[in-house]
């Protein structure tokens, strides 16, 4: 008996460990905002993507508008952290949350009345990137205020397997609409989703918020971002392997709608069903993930390694269901990568740099999709779509060992649950934790 209950006992502090951001109020309402919201934005990037291929039967043209649609990421993100920086975070959400359901509103009217064109779906698609360049730091860094520094990880690990749930949930739900409806109303269900996100917004409480004295505004601010980052070694690491990996290995949205259609001949249930695969690793890997307490930058190593591995495993995949079988493993190493990226910039991050640090991984991570997303498109157009899936998987194994060559200097014992590794700083660099 003393054995079941000490089982018993692991599995409840497993349960609490996993999930302990929750009881946070404000991130609890956070939490259920996104859910809803992220199930309609995958809807909008099944729909965008299938969309596209209709029109142009293109690779390299959906390869395209994935770019346009992260160009400004590249170019403006680092400007919208430092709006992230100088402004309160909630009421910045509220405009940039408006903004993208105004426009998700706008393609599903030209869509529905069959009005719409190639081009529109551009110029939809560029305005979406210019305001994600703001909203994306800010939602970032406004997890840190949310939750606060002790339960930082678990909610950042949370919302990363939130949002690879709603990867799965999203598309099923696209895959129906697209075969009933038309895709048309993907762009509208997305746009309604909005709302539920300025509603939690509203329901928060201002006095809970671990909010972050916003900076003055000065001349030099982007700059002095830019040098902070440079000048700290892990946040200088972690960004470089993210830019890495980011720019030919988070291609999905042009590698999958390629492998189902080209490689499998397949439908847009092909496509969601791959999507869906990964979702679903990504969940059980956001799980384990936020059950963990260690946020040590080496741990990156081993999942940029297992993710490139399993990238290529997929393009190994001589049908479709191996294929979705080994997009289940990619999500799951590849929200691990993702989560303890992203803790570690934020726990490294003095608060009054926080949102300027955040996003350059926005960049890192989004923006570089304006560079990969065309040759990654490309390589599957004319290669095939298994080189373009190889391509990424040497990308992350590349980032991995530049990992391995940037981190040796850093220091191998142990820290206490909870702490960030740091590496050793000359006195000229800045190591600041806030």
């Amino acid at each position: 008996m003393s054995r079941e209950f000490q089982i018993a006992g692991t599995l409840r502090n497993l349960g609490r460990n996993t999930f302990s951001s929750l009881k946070v109020r404000n991130y609890r309402l956070y939490f259920i905002g996104q859910g809803i919201s992220l199930s309609g934005t995958w809807m909008q990037v099944i729909g965008q993507s299938w969309l596209v291929l209709q029109i142009t039967h293109s690779g390299t043209a959906l390869g395209l508008v994935i770019a346009l649609q992260y160009l400004p990421m590249l170019v403006l993100a680092p400007f919208g952290g430092v709006v992230a920086d100088r402004f309160h975070k909630r009421k910045i959400l509220y405009i940039t949350q408006s903004c993208s359901g105004m426009l998700a509103l706008i393609l599903a009217t030209l869509v529905i009345t069959d009005a719409v064109r190639l081009w529109m779906v551009f110029v939809l698609a560029a305005l979406l990137g210019i305001v994600n360049s703001i909203d994306n730091p800010t939602r970032q860094s406004f997890i840190h205020e949310l939750a606060g520094r002790d339960e930082l990880k678990n909610a950042v690990s949370l919302n990363s397997t939130e949002v690879n749930l709603t990867r799965v949930i999203g598309p099923a739900i696209a895959a129906v609409v697209i075969a009933t409806l038309g895709i048309g109303w993907c762009f509208l269900l997305n746009s309604a989703s909005y709302a539920a996100v300025l509603v939690c917004l509203l329901m928060m409480r201002s006095a809970d918020l671990e909010a972050v004295e916003p900076v003055v505004r000065a001349r030099g601010q982007l700059r002095e971002g830019l040098r902070y980052v440079w000048t700290t070694p892990v946040l200088r690491d972690v960004l470089i392997m993210m830019a890495m990996i980011g720019t030919l290995t988070y291609e999905f949205g042009v590698t999958l709608p390629l492998l189902a259609r080209f490689t499998f001949h397949g439908s847009a249930t092909s496509y969601a069903w791959l999507t869906c695969a990964m979702g679903a690793g990504a969940v059980v890997g956001g799980l384990v993930a936020a059950g963990q307490n260690r946020t040590a930058p080496r741990g990156l190593l081993w999942a940029a390694f297992a993710f490139g591995g399993g990238m290529i495993a997929v393009a190994l995949m001589p049908n479709i269901a191996g294929a979705v079988i080994a997009m289940a493993l990619v999500g799951v190493f590849s929200i691990m990568f993702y989560a303890l990226g992203n803790t570690v910039l934020q726990l490294e991050s003095d608060p009054a740099m926080r949102g300027r640090v955040m996003s350059l991984w926005t960049v890192a991570f989004l923006g570089s999709t304006f560079i990969g997303g065309p040759v990654v498109g490309w390589i599957g157009g004319h290669a095939s779509p298994r080189w373009a899936v190889v391509v990424g998987g040497l990308a992350a194994i590349a980032a991995g060992t530049y990992g391995v060559i940037a981190m040796r200097n850093y220091p191998s014992h142990e820290v206490p649950e909870g702490e960030v590794l740091l590496p050793p700083v000359s006195s000229e660099e800045d190591a600041r934790v806030p």
